[in-house]
């Protein structure tokens, strides 16, 4: 039948496929919102680049193609700031999102000790906030950017590593 998808550490040669799914996912969010001057449709290659090669960045793979991803740093107190979730319109609504936030915090724990993660989104973005809801993220404030814009931050606290089991 059909591939199975899979979410391992972003490669280095993965950046233009990152940024032109990024692309093609932030369209809905700018319309929503009247503005495609948002940083993920004005970001440039060497930029993504560059932030890739900091923290902790996942994708997910149909094949060779880039379905998904997600990107974490953590600061100096152990929060992880959750950044570029994104999954390719097709495979929406199949639970990749979760997959891919799921996967980066058990990472971002693991090897990087965060003690808790924080994300943000726009206001009218439901569908985002309701999957952060779903995975246990709760409102914690909001910044007006625009008149049409704001900004959400959610966040929840990392649950510590499960000791294995004798």
């Amino acid at each position: 039948m059909g591939m199975s998808v899979t979410i391992s550490a972003a490669a280095g040669d993965d950046a233009e496929q990152i940024l032109k799914l990024q692309y093609l996912c932030y369209q809905s969010e700018a319309a929503l919102y009247g503005d495609y001057s948002i940083e993920p449709l004005t970001q440039t290659l060497d930029d993504l680049r560059a932030e890739l090669g900091q923290g902790c960045v996942l994708v997910a793979r149909l094949g060779e193609e880039v379905v998904g991803s997600v990107r974490g740093t953590v600061d100096a107190e152990g929060t992880a700031v959750i950044t570029g979730l994104i999954v390719h319109p097709r495979m929406q609504r199949h639970g990749l999102g979760g997959r891919l936030l799921a996967a980066l915090e058990e990472r971002l724990a693991g090897e990087w000790a965060a003690k808790r993660y924080r994300l943000a989104t726009g206001q009218r973005s439901e569908g985002n906030l309701r999957l952060y809801r779903k995975w246990g993220y709760e409102r914690t404030g909001s910044q007006v950017v625009t008149r049409a814009f704001t900004l959400v931050t959610l966040e929840k606290e990392a649950r510590p590593a499960l000791a294995a089991s004798a």
